[in-house]
């Protein structure tokens, strides 16, 4: 295992040492956050990234930085992708297929989370939709570009523990809309797709993980408010303190997207394929209550079967197989 890592180390703890010069990676969501330090950290080692965004003019701001670190080599170049819309994913999808340069490494690092109840431009529920199926249709949609030894890293979340999939309601059109529930089902449908993905690809050497980067304050809380966020922390640390646990901590965001990149570039191949991570390691399967600022993964998110049936209703919501 590559390490020792831990929940404070930063992406330049991680990448200490790697060397990424001829690498070529896409990142997707490189207009805030994760994304951009993200981008940062692999270009800083030389490799070339692909950078998507919905909003480039923002993510052309928001990158400065990015082309500010890169050595060796590195660079970064930015391609339009709302993940809310089919048609701009398969136009993503399509323009690096014909460009035909392939890839090393596919971080689908983009996101939402707890909106108040929308629908995509496709009509599927806005967290479900984004979160899950534009990844879907653009991952597989490049699938051919990926090198023989090539990584898919999903940026999930431990919120997957909210919510399996519902497979016979993935819209809400039956029950109710819980913000956090959908967040909960699009999250476990990360993992659930990083799981297939790896069965169906890793005999050609291509793997594939999901990961829950930690709690860390950017523009992904938007919908929330301080005052939900404030009520929650104090919960989730009046359980740790009556467990005798350190409070929780916000991480920093290159701490936050530590796992990421070692996922990516770091861990061996072995270790993480078909599982989730966290704290840049490999996290256990966990029954019964949790808190939610500990580490685990719920059963259900790694079932293999489950992320079959995932995936065959994924094709049939979007209309193509893969």
């Amino acid at each position: 295992m590559a390490g020792p890592f831990s929940a404070t180390s930063t992406t330049d703890d991680v990448l200490a040492g790697v060397d990424l010069r001829g690498k070529r990676i896409l990142v997707t969501g490189v207009s805030a956050g994760l994304g951009v330090e993200t981008a940062r950290s692999l270009a800083a080692r030389g490799a070339q990234v692909v950078g998507a965004a919905r909003d480039l003019a923002k993510a052309e701001t928001a990158t400065a930085q990015v082309r500010a670190d890169a050595t060796g080599g590195g660079g970064l170049e930015l391609i339009a992708l709302d993940l809310g819309s089919l048609a701009s994913v398969r136009a993503c999808a399509d323009a690096l297929v014909a460009a035909g340069r392939p890839f090393d490494l596919v971080i689908a690092n983009a996101g939402v989370m707890a909106p108040p109840f929308g629908l995509t431009a496709d009509g599927f529920e806005t967290q479900f939709g984004t979160n899950h199926l534009g990844h879907f249709v653009l991952v597989n949609r490049i699938a051919s570009l990926l090198s023989p030894t090539a990584r898919l890293v999903n940026v999930a979340s431990s919120g997957h523990r909210f919510a399996d999939v519902d497979l016979d309601d993935p819209n809400f059109t039956k029950g109710s809309y819980e913000p956090f529930i959908g967040y909960g089902r699009s999250k476990t449908a990360n993992v659930l797709f990083a799981v297939e993905f790896d069965r169906r690809h890793r005999a050609r050497g291509v793997r594939a993980t999901a990961l829950h980067p930690g709690g860390i304050k950017t523009e992904l809380g938007r919908h929330m408010g301080e005052a939900t966020i404030d009520a929650m922390l104090d919960g989730i640390n009046a359980e740790l303190a009556a467990e005798g646990k350190p409070l929780f901590q916000w991480k920093t965001i290159p701490q936050g997207a530590a796992t990421s990149v070692w996922a990516g570039v770091v861990a061996s191949a072995d270790e993480i394929g078909g599982r989730y991570c966290e704290n840049c390691h490999v996290s256990e399967i966990v029954d019964g209550l949790i808190n939610p600022a500990s580490e685990g993964v719920r059963a259900y998110a790694l079932d293999a079967e489950r992320a079959k049936a995932l995936w065959a209703k994924s094709e049939e919501m979007v209309g193509e197989r893969f």
